[in-house]
C-alpha cells in the first residue's frame, strides 16, 4: 500500500500530537515531518516532498500563509490544509489564494483531519461548514457576469449538478455519498469530472463558476 506522506507545521503541541497519533493509526498515512513554527516550516520544505502539508495560521513567528505561498513553489504537488482557529474571511481569502486546497477549523477531531487529508487525495477540497457558508455569502454578493466561453464546455449530468449542490452547502464527500446512496469514492469521481468541465481546481473556484453558469441558484 502507498502510503499518503505528511508533513505538519503547528506550534500547540497538544493539537500536533494528537494529530500524529490519529496519523500513527492509520495504515495508509505517515507522518514524515513536523514544524512548529515559521522558521522551522521553510527549512522543513526544503526537504523531500510530502503529499500533504497541515499548517497552521497562527505560529509564534509569523503566519502560516508565507508557508503556504513558499510550500507552492517547493513543493508544487503537494496539497496544502490550513488548520486552524482562524476563521474570518480575510485570512480563508488570503489562503486560498496563496494555494491552499483546503481550510478547516480546529474543531474538527484529528480523525476528522485523518479522513480530510484523504479527501484532498483524492481531489476534493475540504472545507469546514462555517467557512463554506462565509465563502458563499461572499459569492452570492458578487453579480452573475456572462462568460461566453463556459458555452463550450461539456454540460454536468444531473448527478454532477445534485454532488456540485451538497458541495455548495458545505457538506464533505461522505455526507453527500450517504444523501445520494452512493460510494465516497464514486463522490470523487464526480467531484473531478466537475472540475475537468467547470475547468476548475478547487471546491470554491466550482461553486463560482456554478453561480455563473445558473448551475446553483442564490437564495
Amino acid at each position: 500500500m502507498n502510503r499518503i506522506s505528511v508533513a505538519m507545521v503547528e506550534d500547540d503541541a497538544s493539537f500536533r500530537e494528537s494529530v500524529c497519533a490519529a496519523m500513527v493509526a492509520a495504515p495508509d498515512m505517515a507522518i514524515d515531518a513536523v514544524a512548529a513554527s515559521v522558521a522551522e516550516g521553510m527549512t522543513l520544505l526544503n526537504g523531500d516532498p510530502a503529499d500533504v502539508l497541515v499548517v497552521d495560521l497562527g505560529l509564534p513567528d509569523g503566519s502560516g500563509i508565507q508557508l503556504i505561498r513558499e510550500a507552492r513553489q517547493q513543493w508544487p504537488q503537494c496539497e496544502v490544509i490550513v488548520a486552524t482557529l482562524f476563521g474570518d474571511e480575510d485570512k480563508v481569502l488570503s489562503a486560498i489564494e496563496a494555494g491552499a486546497s483546503g481550510y478547516l477549523l480546529k474543531d474538527a477531531l484529528p480523525l476528522s483531519l485523518v479522513d480530510e487529508i484523504r479527501n484532498v487525495c483524492a481531489g476534493g477540497s475540504p472545507v469546514s461548514p462555517m467557512i463554506a457558508r462565509q465563502l458563499l455569502r461572499r459569492l452570492r454578493s458578487i453579480p452573475v457576469v456572462s462568460n461566453a466561453g463556459d458555452a463550450d464546455r461539456e454540460p454536468l449530468s444531473v448527478r454532477e449538478i445534485q454532488v456540485l449542490e451538497r458541495m455548495a452547502l458545505g457538506y464533505t464527500m461522505a455526507e453527500t455519498a450517504e444523501h445520494l446512496g452512493i460510494a465516497v469514492t464514486t463522490v470523487n469521481t464526480f467531484v473531478r469530472r466537475i472540475y475537468t468541465k467547470l475547468g476548475v481546481c478547487s471546491k470554491v473556484e466550482a461553486i463560482d463558476a456554478g453561480y455563473r453558469r445558473g448551475l446553483l441558484h442564490r437564495n
